[in-house]
């Protein structure tokens, strides 16, 4: 399967809406295309993320990522939160999320980042071997925490 990737832009609102609501669907959410719409409209409008779109050759949407600017004040350089990856239940197991952080690591050295980092559930195993297949390391150094507000 021939994959292509590029940086989305506000155009790609009607590919991108199904792929994020099916993301967010994996994730326990509810579907919700109006409010997809709207958030990714305003990311696009806030120039707050970069998305990036993998399609087939037809242009097909077959999957995203997106990444969020971060800074690092103890290294003082910029790096990215990359947030969402999600690839079409039918195009999985073809080489589309590789393309897609192949990609994401391109961008960011483009930009000058000193580093990507994502997180993902605990029983995601497949994700996890797949990163680290391309060279993504566990922190083995820092706690993650949140708080709810």
């Amino acid at each position: 399967m021939p994959v292509q990737v590029r940086q989305a832009t506000v155009h790609d609102l009607s590919t991108l809406v199904p792929l994020f609501d099916g993301y967010r669907q994996f994730y326990g959410q509810r579907s919700d295309p109006e409010g997809v719409r709207a958030f990714l409209g305003a990311r696009f409008a806030h120039h707050q993320s970069v998305i990036l779109l993998a399609s087939d050759g037809r242009g097909e949407g077959l999957g995203f990522t997106q990444l969020y600017p971060l800074f690092s004040s103890v290294r003082m350089v910029r790096t990215y939160l990359l947030n969402d990856l999600f690839v079409a239940p039918e195009a999985r197991r073809h080489g589309v999320a590789a393309a897609l952080l192949h990609e994401a690591a391109a961008h960011a050295r483009a930009l000058g980042a000193a580093s990507l980092s994502l997180s993902t559930a605990l029983d995601n195993v497949p994700a996890q071997a797949l990163y680290e297949s391309l060279g993504w390391q566990r922190d083995r150094q820092f706690c993650e925490y949140t708080l709810a507000l």
